[in-house]
């Protein structure tokens, strides 16, 4: 059997598009992320039409969390003067999303 976290089992609550919103939309990264995850959650929209799976928007919202809660860390880390050439593209760690 393979450890998972907790959060990984349960599902996101109704209510954690728009509280992940609006978290998003008090970031001084507003400008681009509330966009880029309007397009994200449009499209999980309409494959979970498609599915009737809300394993789409599940996703959405996890990626999206986790975008967030690393933001400090990106930030410390780039602030830091450190090289990022070598980076890894976030669809190679979290998987492509189709």
């Amino acid at each position: 059997m393979i450890a998972q976290p907790e959060e990984a089992l349960a599902p996101p609550s109704p209510a954690a598009a728009a509280e992940l919103l609006a978290q998003l939309r008090a970031d001084r990264r507003a400008d681009t992320w509330v966009p880029a995850f309007e397009q994200d959650w449009a499209r999980a929209l309409d494959d979970a039409r498609h599915s009737y799976s809300l394993a789409p928007l599940h996703d959405v919202v996890r990626t999206w969390r986790a975008r967030l809660a690393s933001a400090p860390a990106v930030d410390a880390f780039l602030a830091g003067g450190c090289d990022d050439s070598d980076g890894v593209d976030l669809e190679q760690v979290l998987g492509a999303r189709t």
